[in-house]
Parts: structure tokens; sequence; C-alpha cells
């Protein structure tokens, strides 16, 4: 009898030690109650296809991962990776010592990055690197997770620091969180100084000029929305939302330059982080699992074409255990598509579907 009181003593002592551990156990982050807006997923646009079915994946020999964005100049391809390397069609382009995210081409052929870790930097043709910008000059805020860019007519970067209190691979804590940590900035060369356009953003992330520059778009990521940020006309300085409700997260957004912006989708909307948006604590016990018990991505490839009005034009998706994902950056070049991931060991390419 007395070893069945110890056993049972045991148990209890063990749940409760249990229970308090997911009770009060200290995690990295306060989360704050939100309500998010209405789940779009089963809307008729956003229905699921096999368009993205036949991408075509290429692989380095080098084992390199992440290939989060490319970019093509003069017939050549350049890929940033996981490493800090940048490869090209010819090899080894550049290595930043960081990790490279969004890439566009400067008026000098200067390659400008958007480096997670090293800020806002340039490379010339040679491969050599140099720093822009660490930090904003308008509010004196260094950056923590330098995301994406577009660049100007004028010469002007306009880029994205995702959050300006958590840093690159902590990107799970701002989403359990849901502060609005995030960034769109301008850099100018000629003066060399960084400027907040707007602040307060949920997870900074893709940037984008519109075809004729008058206004630059800026993705929310953990919103599941865009915001258009006017740079021209009786708006200039203003913002307003440019499309809401997304089915997903919205990642890096490129616009062809003829009026449709390419939208990649990390991943479609999560139903914990639906149910949990309102409930902080759920979220704190959630947090104290191991992380591969937390809420995972899925398989799934997803990518919307926006025209500049707003509407979606373009539902391209896969879901199935090949798929390739998670996609975060999408470009058009002529009639195919170019797309990045932040952890797939690959990148992709495909033929714009008709």
């Amino acid at each position: 009898m007395k070893n069945g009181i110890n056993i049972s003593n045991s148990i209890l002592f063990l749940l409760i030690a249990i229970i308090v551990y997911f009770l009060v156990w200290p995690v990295p982050v306060e989360p704050n109650s939100w309500e998010s807006p209405r789940d779009s997923r089963a809307d008729y646009i956003y229905s699921l296809n096999q368009e993205l079915k036949d991408i075509k994946i290429f692989w380095t020999n080098d084992g390199y991962s992440g290939p989060e964005d490319i970019i093509l100049k003069n017939d050549k391809i350049y890929v940033g990776y996981d490493n800090g390397i940048i490869m090209s069609s010819e090899g080894i382009f550049s290595n930043t010592q960081g990790r490279p995210l969004g890439m566009a081409f400067d008026l000098e052929d200067n390659l400008i990055v958007a480096d997670a870790i090293q800020g806002l930097i340039s490379i010339d043709v040679n491969g050599k690197v140099t720093s822009l910008s660490i930090k904003s000059d308008s509010d004196d805020i260094p950056f923590k997770f330098v995301d994406d860019l577009d660049i100007a007519s004028d010469g002007k970067i306009y880029f994205s620091d995702a959050s300006s209190k958590y840093g690159y691979g902590s990107d799970r804590l701002e989403l359990f969180e849901h502060s609005a940590n995030g960034r769109l900035l301008v850099y100018d060369p000629k003066t060399q100084k960084t400027t907040t356009l707007l602040k307060n953003l949920y997870f900074a992330n893709g940037v984008a000029l519109s075809s004729d520059e008058s206004f630059v778009l800026i993705n929310e990521t953990f919103m599941y929305r865009i915001q258009k940020y006017w740079l021209k006309g009786d708006k200039a300085g203003t913002s307003e939302i440019f499309i809401e409700n997304l089915p997903g997260f919205p990642d890096n957004v490129f616009s062809n330059e003829k009026g449709i912006f390419w939208v990649a989708l990390f991943n479609p909307r999560h139903n914990f982080v639906e149910i949990s948006s309102n409930k902080p604590l759920l979220r704190k016990m959630v947090l104290r699992l191991p992380e591969s018990l937390q809420p995972q991505p899925i398989n799934h490839s997803f990518v919307l074409g926006i025209d500049e009005g707003g509407n979606v034009v373009h539902n391209l998706q896969y879901k199935a255990d090949d798929a390739y994902s998670p996609i975060t950056s999408v470009k058009q070049y002529e009639n195919d598509l170019y797309f990045g991931s932040l952890t797939h060991a690959g990148w992709g390419k495909i033929e714009i579907p008709k």
C-alpha cells in the first residue's frame, strides 16, 4: 500500500510540475492579444490548384541552401544563400559574411543587397562588399533584420527592416509576440542618409515600386496584408492598405513593371495562429514546447499576381509532399517566373501558366 501511495504522489507531483512549467516557465516574448482578420483561405479567388506542380528546381553542386532571392542581369543569374555566398552563373560572385536576402542592381551595376545581418550593402562588379547603411539616420534605430528592397530610377533604395527587436532566425518569436517592430526605409545615395518612411509594421518584408514609381508596396507578413506608401501626388508621404486578408503570409513582392505585382506567400494561414490571436497565454504555453512540436509550415507552393489596383489576377498553387516550398520570392523575367526559398536547397523556375 505504501508503495502505491508513493507512486501516486510521484505522479501527482509530476503532473503539478508539468502544469506549473506550462503556466509560468519564462519565455523570451510577451505575446500581445490581437484580432486576426477574416480568414480568406476559402475564398473562390484563392481556390487550391496545381499551377505550380511542374516547377523545375536548380541546385548548386556545393551543397548551398536557402536561395532566398534570384536576380538576372546580362544573361547571368545571381542567387544568395544562407552561408553568405552569392553565386552567379560563373561561380562564386561574393560573400557578404551575413545572410543575403533581397537583391537588385543599381544604376551603376552594383548589386545592392538587403542582408539580414550586415544591413544594406553594395557589391561592385568585382564582388567587393561596401556597407551603405546599418541604421536609420532619422530615428537612430539600428537595423536588426534588413529584408527586401527595390531601387527607383533616381537611385533611391527603398528597403525594409523586418524587425527592430528580433534578428534573423527569430521570426518565430516575432510571430508569437505579434508586435509592430518593422519599418519601411529609404536610402539616398546622394546624401548617404537613411530615412524611416513607415514604422509600426508587423514584420515588414517585401518591397516593390509601382511601374510609374508613384508608390511603393511593403508587405506586413504577420497581418496578412500589403501597405501602399505614396511617393508622388497629393497623397505623397501617406500610406493606405493596398490589399488585406490575404490567404497566407506574404513574403517578398516584385513588380514586373507592366502593372503586375508578384507576391510570394511563405505558407497559407495557420489554424493555430488564427485561434490563438487573442489568447496570448496559449501562445506562451506553446512556446514552452520543443520547437519541433510547435506549429510548422506545410509543403504548399503559393504565389499571387496582383494588379496595381489591388485586384488578384493570378492564383498559382500546389499543395503536395513534393511541392517547392516555402516560396519566399518570385520574380518575372520575360515569360518565366523564378522562385527563391529561405530554406529549400534549390531555386525554381516555371513558365507563367496561361
